[in-house]
């Protein structure tokens, strides 16, 4: 089942996608909420209802009275658009391991010990359409892409083994990132904040674990939870940058979930990235350019770049950066020590 929020008589309102229409759904059954909030706090009580719904759709017995709206025809908002919180996690090797080659440090070890993250601002997450960045982001602006995850039942130390129970479906994320300012900070041994905390994309709908059953791959030898072979893409102005696939992730999203829940209640809303897929930001492709040819030529987003990430399964997120209107930098507020 494929769920989107769009914008409707300015509130958002929750839909079931079928061949290109969008189907409210309190239209396909009275007892189904109309948005994503209220369906995951209620999941255990209405996704057999949904399931129902979305497959009558499929096979044309629609019994419902809901009529069908083109997608192409609304404004698509972030699938889940008020999360209880955000955390990114580190579940490629590829990424770290290239990023640390390139930066001419040792891998860490403790990258295959445990799976790690941090929370972002759950309250900057925005779907497809335009990203606003102050003159600041754009030093160095860098999209990161990545696969996301929602948590749809409470849950306090959750193990590996039950933890894919608790994913209400999967999603595409762009954790965008100011470069510079999480630089600065991580000098500090705290962040990224400032270098994250201005958007983070999601989108553009949320496929639940049945439509991905044909990708289903082994899991990791010594790992434990799902994993799927989705192929992931991102092109910037309409040229391919980066590919991978999902399923090269080291740590499963239950061994991530195992590792969050521990001690911790898990609330319905709850977003959970996978970190960066093998070549999935600016960062790391500059800097393996950079490794192989001294004279590469840095490539960072600018103002009117269109990024658009693909993850087979999950569609097409489609972002547009866009300047500010404004000079305030904070970069230029740093005290100068003699």
């Amino acid at each position: 089942m494929k769920l989107v929020t769009y914008l409707r008589d300015e509130t958002d309102q929750l839909a079931i996608l079928v061949n290109g229409l969008l189907y409210n759904t309190q239209d396909l059954h009275p007892d189904l909420p109309n948005n994503m909030q209220m369906f995951l706090l209620m999941w255990e009580e209405v996704i057999d209802l949904a399931l129902h719904a979305d497959a009558q759709l499929k096979s044309g017995q629609n019994k419902s009275s809901a009529i069908g709206i083109p997608y192409e025809s609304v404004q698509v908002l972030a699938p889940v658009p008020f999360p209880t919180s955000c955390r990114d996690g580190y579940a490629f090797r590829q990424h770290v391991a290239a990023a640390r080659r390139n930066r001419k440090v040792e891998m860490i070890p403790e990258f295959d010990q445990y799976p790690i993250f941090y929370f972002t601002n759950h309250n900057a997450i925005q779907g497809p359409g335009n990203v606003h960045c102050m003159p600041d982001h754009f030093n160095k602006l860098d999209f990161e892409l990545e696969v996301a995850i929602v948590i749809c039942k409470p849950g306090r130390n959750i193990t590996a083994a039950e933890a894919d129970d608790y994913i209400g479906g999967y999603m595409i994320m762009n954790d965008m990132s100011a470069r510079t300012l999480q630089a600065e900070e991580m000098k500090l041994n705290l962040g990224p904040a400032k270098g994250k905390d201005f958007s983070t994309a999601i989108g553009p709908m949320l496929v639940t674990a049945d439509e991905l059953e044909p990708f289903k791959a082994p899991t990791k030898e010594g790992h434990t939870g799902n994993n799927y072979a989705l192929k992931m893409t991102c092109k910037v102005n309409g040229v391919q940058v980066s590919e991978g696939s999902m399923g090269d992730m080291d740590w499963t999203f239950a061994e991530i979930i195992e590792r969050c829940a521990y001690g911790v209640n898990l609330l319905p809303g709850d977003i959970i990235g996978s970190g960066t897929v093998g070549t999935g930001c600016f960062l790391e492709l500059n800097g393996t350019g950079k490794l192989q040819n001294p004279n590469y030529p840095e490539q960072w987003l600018q103002p009117g770049d269109v990024v658009e990430m693909e993850v087979e399964g999950l569609g097409v997120l489609k972002n547009t950066m866009v300047e500010e209107d404004s000079e305030f930098s904070i970069l230029q507020l740093k005290k100068n020590i003699k």
